[in-house]
């Protein structure tokens, strides 16, 4: 065994991984699962138990929180969701193509102390998705504070993967889930948005990785797999592996949706509240006492919304320092603790990917927009409950065109119940055309399925949704921006899908 690594005062704490109890326990789903949202204290920093909240699970005589749900396609999931809270609240899957009464719309939130029972078959391919709080109003504090877990569908071209690179879950295929959180010197987490923040959205101090600060990560040479969840409020990260001042070559093998068809090699990638990449790292070449950033490099945060620049969210809050959008920030060292024999070559084709459907009627125009100088719309209308300003009808290919209006900021656009294929990018700004990997202005990280897309001031990106589904009746689901002070703010839609 190789010696222990010494002490790393800028990344001290080991990342948190998945395992078989506590924070990110794997629960194998079979038979029914009782889900509770609870207060709980946990520790961000050593010694400084901070006040969250989490989902608990009691599975197989251990206590799981924000458990790890992993499950095969065609399996049928139920889980019986108690609100422990002292407030409504709803448990949102996301990316998952599941009837409106299983979607977890805030329609359906449930009151302090009730429960809301869900049923449905899993019918997506294979894909790191994730399930999160969606009360209207509080969903954005609800997610800061702690109710977030990922659910891993797993179907044959997944499992093929993993016996193919010697991938172990927790191990060797690792989510990072990223926040940044505003902290107290005590370590409790900040949330009290002022106006300013609402329109802006909610930026933290502290990048927690795995809800662990300044984390780090010892490795082998081999390839890695990472599952990277953007559960931000409203940050977004360039990302990228740093290696002294090189950048390493990584490979994007997933989206939101699943895997692509073979992997694309990058050297950074953008990533949005909601959206998830799933990468490849080799390591092989790498030698024992070798280290890895795992790092979100500057850009422009394009904060176009008030005429001003990049920068939003540093002025606030002076009790606790905040980041400003588009910097620089080291996320996650990766360690080299010891050489291994590894020969296990990267698969040049990694999945089937249906092509994508046609439409015959006009794109339909999906306008991003702000009312004054504080409220953001879409289609110059925000949420009402009971409005369904969109109709589509059942069976119907859709393709739609997200257009930020300026001026403006980024919006991360997610649509429930139906993933959607990315066809074009239209007046995208340098820092995203020159990521293009084909002729239409697609990132590596804009291919196969997706149920989040970014979309940048003045840009316009076209999607194409096929609105085909097995449910009976009409079927309502939304489409918001997924910065979760604009989405709480209204910048919500009704898409009601005729049956």
């Amino acid at each position: 065994a190789a010696p222990p690594l010494p002490p790393d005062a800028a990344f001290p704490y080991p990342l948190r991984v998945p395992g078989e109890e506590g924070l990110y326990g794997v629960a194998e789903v079979s038979g029914a699962l009782a889900l509770t949202a609870k207060a709980v204290q946990h520790e961000l920093l050593p010694g400084r138990p901070a006040r969250l909240l989490a989902y608990e699970l009691e599975h197989q005589g251990k206590v799981l929180r924000n458990p790890v749900l992993r499950v095969r396609t065609g399996a049928r999931l139920r889980a019986k969701f108690w609100n422990a809270l002292g407030e409504p609240s709803i448990i949102h899957w996301h990316g998952l193509k599941v009837d409106s009464n299983n979607d977890g719309h805030p329609h359906y939130a449930v009151a302090a102390g009730a429960t809301y029972d869900y049923q449905f078959l899993v019918a997506n391919r294979a894909a790191t998705y994730w399930y999160h709080a969606h009360p209207h109003g509080a969903t954005g504090r609800q997610i800061y504070l702690g109710l977030a877990g990922l659910l891993i569908v797993e179907d044959e071209e997944e499992l093929a993967l993993r016996k193919a690179l010697d991938l172990g879950f927790g191990a060797t295929d690792i989510p990072l889930v990223l926040q940044d959180l505003r902290l107290d010197s005590g370590g409790q987490p900040i949330f009290a948005p002022d106006a300013t923040e609402r329109f802006h959205g909610h930026f933290g101090g502290e990048v927690v990785v795995n809800l662990t600060p300044r984390p780090h990560l010892d490795v082998e040479t081999r390839l890695y797999r990472f599952r990277v969840l953007n559960a931000s409020n409203a940050r977004l990260y360039r990302l990228a592996f740093r290696r002294g001042t090189r950048l390493l070559d990584y490979h994007v093998i997933g989206t939101d949706g699943g895997l692509l068809d073979r992997p694309r090699a990058v050297e950074e990638a953008f990533v949005s509240p909601g959206e998830r990449l799933d990468l490849l790292l080799d390591l092989r070449a790498a030698r024992p006492g070798d280290e890895v950033v795992v790092a979100s490099l500057p850009f422009d945060a394009m904060h176009l919304e008030t005429g001003g620049g990049a920068g939003h969210g540093a002025q606030h809050a002076a009790s606790a320092p905040v980041l400003p959008d588009g910097a620089e920030l080291a996320l996650l060292k990766l360690r080299v603790a010891r050489r291994i024999a590894y020969d296990r070559p990267l698969p040049q084709t990694l999945s089937r990917l249906e092509p994508v459907a046609e439409s015959t009627a006009s794109p339909r125009l999906v306008a991003l927009d702000q009312a004054g100088r504080m409220t953001w719309r879409i289609n110059a209308a925000t949420y009402e409950q009971a409005a369904t300003p969109i109709a589509v009808r059942r069976g119907s290919v859709e393709h739609w065109d997200l257009r930020n209006i300026a001026p403006s900021m980024p919006h991360p656009v997610h649509l429930h119940g139906f993933p959607f294929r990315v066809l074009a990018r239209e007046a995208s700004p340098a820092q995203q055309r020159r990521l293009a990997v084909d002729q239409n202005g697609l990132a590596a990280s804009d291919l196969g399925w997706k149920d989040t897309v970014l979309v940048w001031p003045g840009e316009t990106v076209r999607i194409a949704v096929d609105f085909t589904h097995p449910f009976p009746g009409d079927q309502v689901y939304l489409v918001h921006c997924h910065n979760l002070e604009h989405e709480d703010g209204g910048m919500m839609l009704n898409v009601r899908v005729a049956g």
